[in-house]
């Protein structure tokens, strides 16, 4: 199977949807930390708490959903190949990122699922302390990486997510 040129129309959609959520969620967890909050507190959270923790819940498991949905279509569809031009050492910085950016966005969901809805507190500590930290670097580094393609090297590795 030959490599398609671009990212299809439901990858492209696929892809920002999970971006939106994930910044979300990033940026504004503080439904999730009041609602904990409150539980360490007084073991329980008024109905406000509640809610607020349950939208960020529900955009985790949006990510989840469509992060399978991804890796479904990316097995099915294929993607498209690193452009020549683009130094070998970063072609595997590119897929260990990938890789990486995956798994976490995997590992979040599944983590945040685990500390909420099953009370493992360990699984809380490690989503909102650890993960969260390394999701950031990734992000950065894919984002970064988009740029330098964009920019340095003039590739079309940015729009092939963007207008395909």
């Amino acid at each position: 199977m030959t490599s398609p040129i671009t990212y299809s129309l439901p990858q492209r959609i696929l892809h920002w949807l999970t971006a939106v959520l994930v910044l979300f969620n990033l940026l504004l967890p503080d439904g999730m930390n009041a609602w904990q909050h409150a539980m360490r507190r007084t073991g329980a959270a008024t109905v406000d708490q509640i809610a607020s923790a349950n939208i960020h819940a529900y955009a985790g498991l949006a990510v989840l959903l469509m992060v399978l949905f991804r890796l479904l279509l990316r097995n099915i569809q294929g993607v498209p190949a690193a452009p020549v031009s683009e130094p070998p050492i970063f072609r595997l910085g590119a897929k260990i990122a990938h890789v990486l950016l995956y798994g976490l966005l995997l590992m979040m969901p599944l983590t945040g699922i685990g500390a909420y809805y099953l009370g493992w507190g360990s699984a809380g500590g490690l989503h909102a302390d650890i993960l969260k930290v390394i999701l950031w670097l990734i992000l950065a580094m894919h984002v970064a990486g988009a740029l330098a393609h964009h920019f340095y090297w003039k590739t079309n590795v940015l729009r092939r997510m963007t207008i395909g």
